[in-house]
């Protein structure tokens, strides 16, 4: 990373908006009830704009450790925060949500990763832009490619060919399951 690129990820407040990707997860306690948590503490705060907001998806965990299922989603929103603000909002999120990093990929009251930052690339290791491995899990790509099916993934290409691509792993859709957007 270059000096432009580190303070595009540390400079407090940007001068446009930006188009951001948030993927939410939960499979401890009431799912539901945690990613409706997240979704308003992220967007009660000023700087965030709620863009689209995916339908709740369930998927088998990722990562080989032995879990319950998570509820997933996607939120698309536009901000003017710096990269880093809105990781440390993010994290502040998850931290008030009793968030515990014991064992990597196990399970938790809620993940937010940003997936995608609009003009921004990172390979800081408090916050990789675009997300690592998005490209690789169909529960950021199903409710991602809902909310925007023109989306693309730089440098991996179209979100729905991604996805197409990923015929081994399960994500359904919880029609029976909703998320109220903020006010």
């Amino acid at each position: 990373m270059n000096a432009k690129d580190d303070r595009t990820l540390t400079g407090g407040h940007m001068l446009s908006d930006h188009r951001v990707v948030l993927s939410l997860g939960s499979n401890l306690g009431d799912r539901l009830d945690n990613l409706q948590e997240a979704v308003d503490a992220l967007f009660d705060a000023p700087g965030l704009t709620l863009r689209g907001l995916s339908r709740v998806y369930e998927t088998a965990p990722w990562g080989g450790v032995e879990q319950d299922d998570f509820l997933n989603i996607i939120a698309v929103a536009t901000t003017r925060l710096a990269p880093m603000t809105l990781l440390d909002r993010v994290l502040s999120i998850e931290e008030s949500m009793r968030r515990e990093r014991v064992i990597r990929w196990g399970p938790r009251t809620l993940d937010i990763d940003i997936v995608a930052y609009e003009g921004v690339t990172s390979n800081d290791p408090r916050l990789m832009l675009p997300h690592p491995r998005a490209h690789e899990r169909a529960f950021v790509l199903a409710p991602w490619a809902e909310v925007d099916p023109e989306a693309v993934l730089e440098p991996h290409g179209r979100v729905v060919d991604l996805l197409a691509g990923l015929t081994d792993q399960v994500v359904t859709v919880r029609d029976d399951l909703a998320l109220q957007l903020p006010s």
